[in-house]
């Protein structure tokens, strides 16, 4: 039996392991509206990414069947200062999969970012990824070094098979994942279950309203995206990688009394990133995987010390 933090931690990899009613575009649950605010909105295979405010650029990128949304509490902030570039992944949001039917879905978001930056004449912009989010974050930053100018990674590890057995091994793993893979896909099209989406978002998040939160963007996800893009992440390992990240990275992580508590945070968050030669550990009490959710304020003030930096 795994223990409390890494029964957290598996939900993490796992966020939609029991699904979900992808394909209605509706959920009974509330969820966070986007920030008001004016939008250019830009269309790519793997990604969409909304374009706010101006000054030095930072993107955004979501997690694991999460929409743009997730950020809304940040983006008004930052767009008084910052150019922000909000990343969706295509059918996280309940809109067109587009090329996310296909396997590649991490390549392709990284593709996808690596062409926004030159496009747009970026530069090396600050990146900013929560959970699957921070894994495409740290492989744009090993493909392509020169789009990178400094990582924020939210409470995300370089393999998260760590998680099931220390040392764990992509070969070993990956029976595992694939079936993982089949019971999410098959549930594409089929009456949602309210109750299992509140329950996984009890893993999620400590909060009443973050709760509501995560379980709406569960219920709105693409099962099919949502199930290639999981079997993707238990699949990729960069820790032979993470000493050749040149880009400082500041890691975001949360604890809480249930678990995991900071002792055991501390340790696992320190020994995956051990070999990375640029981190700032930045730790975030009575929160849980959707920090940002559950502690917006210091959320909001480890990012722009973050951006400060």
């Amino acid at each position: 039996m795994i223990s409390q933090f890494k029964a957290r931690l598996a939900a993490t990899a796992v966020t939609l392991m029991i699904v979900l009613n992808p394909a209605a575009g509706h959920s009974q649950a509330a969820t966070a509206a986007a920030p008001k605010v004016d939008a250019v909105e830009t269309q790519m295979p793997h990604i969409s990414v909304q374009t706010i405010g101006k000054g030095t650029p930072v993107i955004l990128v979501p997690g694991l069947s999460s929409p743009r949304a997730v950020w809304a509490g940040v983006v008004p902030t930052l767009a008084k200062s910052h150019r922000v570039y909000v990343v969706q992944v295509n059918g996280f949001g309940g809109d067109d999969p587009r090329a996310n039917l296909s396997p590649g879905i991490l390549d392709g978001i990284v593709g996808d970012l690596h062409t926004l930056i030159a496009q747009s004449k970026l530069g090396k912009p600050a990146i900013v990824g929560h959970s699957m989010g921070g894994l495409v974050a740290l492989m744009l930053a090993k493909a392509h070094p020169e789009d990178v100018g400094k990582l924020m990674i939210v409470d995300s590890l370089p393999y998260i098979g760590e998680i099931f057995a220390p040392g764990a091994t992509v070969a070993a793993l990956e029976p595992q994942a694939s079936a993982m893979r089949a019971g999410m896909a098959a549930a594409y099209g089929k009456p949602a279950n309210p109750a299992a989406n509140e329950a996984l978002a009890a893993r999620m998040a400590l909060k009443p309203d973050s709760r509501v939160a995560v379980a709406g963007w569960a219920a709105k996800a693409d099962a099919r995206v949502s199930a290639q893009a999981m079997y993707e992440d238990l699949t990729t390992d960069l820790r032979p990688d993470m000493a050749s990240i040149a880009a400082p990275i500041t890691l975001v992580y949360p604890w809480n009394a249930v678990g995991p508590t900071k002792p055991a945070a501390d340790a696992l968050y320190r020994k995956a990133y051990a070999t990375a030669p640029h981190v700032t550990l930045v730790d975030i009490g009575d929160a849980a995987h959707f920090v940002m959710l559950d502690q917006p304020a210091a959320f909001q003030a480890a990012l722009d010390a973050f951006l400060q930096r």
